[in-house]
């Protein structure tokens, strides 16, 4: 059982921070104030800001010694969560604030491992709270009044927020009794049909987790692969790579493939869905490309053909972060399509684009003992595929 850390700024917020730590005791669970005000010290909290401060990496003078506020706040982010990550009895985070808090406290909460629980009460939580939370299991509750004072509306909000960090934190989750590896899957609607036969073939052996590659999926995957929670991963389906470079709107970080680098675990990857681009409806594809081959997924959803130039790129961007790879390695070319709508007859077959996506990582692959690029004379929905992807997948995990 863990303690409850609340986290605010206690120059501007110590009487709402205050009232939510009293709540958690009195829910029962012990309760850590810690301040990441950088405007100066406030006895109340039971962990001062220069204590947080200190964990920056140059130092606490990096953090209370800013005289542009933007830049305190972000030296103040970076030491909590070097502190946070040091602390071992969190049983949950629970942060109170505004713009400045929330951007500080989530930043620290995202480098948080996946399952510890994480609260956030901020007046931004009911518009586009993505960027705060990225592939992350943070919550989010709106403040509806704005958190300057304490009132009728504020102490029911704040005292909520209080009872469900106590409750996370008296209360975790008993561990899994399910002791089958975990492993990471990328699936996207055109790659369905290749995770379907890995699922049927792995499904008694691994626990599988299966992540929708529309950015934020990939992100999710890897963010568990840094936390330690996943022994595998077969990313079938590379396809936000694409929309990073292109510019669509399931785009991937420039850290995609990061946490395989990081760890080492194994992998096995492909080329799923790397033949398009994402956009919204049709209308709102950006003019540049509406001359471009469009196909309406759904209503909400148009994909554009990558062309060879825009594939040697993929590519390019792909094999670089696969030779940084020092675990074992297995990449996966399926060299007669790489989406269920590119094969012959469907409206992204371009075997030239394909091949100028092959030739790049042929042209960049660096031969190490850890790694082996496969080709195989297969579409990327073959049982051909799937069977070589579970067979490189057991020779590097057994």
């Amino acid at each position: 059982m863990g303690k409850a850390y609340i986290i605010g700024t206690c120059d501007t917020k110590f009487a709402e921070l205050d009232y939510a730590r009293s709540a958690v005791r009195q829910a029962g669970a012990e309760a850590i104030l810690i301040d990441v005000g950088t405007q100066g010290a406030h006895p109340g909290a039971d962990i001062p800001a220069k204590d947080v401060a200190a964990c920056h990496p140059a130092g606490a003078p990096a953090v209370l010694e800013q005289t542009d506020r933007g830049k305190a706040i972000a030296a103040m982010a970076e030491a909590l969560s070097v502190f946070l990550r040091e602390c071992k009895d969190v049983g949950a985070v629970l942060g109170l604030g505004g713009t400045g808090n929330t951007a500080l406290v989530t930043q620290a909460m995202r480098d948080l491992p996946v399952g510890l629980p994480k609260l956030m009460v901020s007046t931004v939580a009911s518009g586009n709270v993505a960027p705060y939370i990225g592939p992350n299991d943070i919550a989010m509750m709106y403040s509806v009044v704005d958190i300057a004072g304490l009132n009728a509306i504020s102490r029911k909000v704040i005292r909520n927020a209080a009872h469900a960090a106590a409750g996370m934190a008296l209360h975790p989750p008993a561990s899994s009794v399910d002791d089958r590896p975990a492993i990471g899957i990328t699936m996207f609607g055109v790659t369905t049909a290749c995770v379907t036969q890995l699922r049927d073939m792995l499904g008694e052996s691994y626990e599988l987790f299966v992540f929708h590659a529309t950015g934020v999926g990939g992100r999710s995957m890897e963010k568990l692969a840094d936390s330690g929670l996943l022994q595998g991963v077969i990313d079938v389906t590379t396809t936000e790579v694409p929309d990073l470079l292109v510019g669509g709107v399931f785009p991937a970080t420039q850290d995609r493939f990061g946490a395989i680098i990081r760890t080492g675990i194994p992998y096995v990857g492909s080329v799923g869905a790397l033949d398009m681009v994402n956009f919204g409806a049709k209308e709102t594809v950006p003019a540049e490309f509406r001359d471009r081959r469009l196909h309406v997924h759904n209503a909400q959803v148009t994909l554009m053909r990558t062309t060879p130039e825009e594939n040697q790129r993929i590519g390019a961007f792909i094999v670089e972060r696969l030779n940084r790879m020092e675990g074992p390695v297995r990449f996966l070319l399926p060299l007669q399509g790489v989406s269920a709508i590119d094969a012959p007859g469907q409206p992204f077959y371009d075997p030239a684009a394909d091949e100028a996506l092959f030739s790049a990582i042929r042209a960049g692959w660096k031969t190490a003992p850890n790694r082996q690029l496969i080709e195989v004379d297969a579409h990327i929905n073959s049982p051909e595929l799937a069977a070589a992807l579970v067979t490189h997948f057991h020779d590097i995990t057994a």
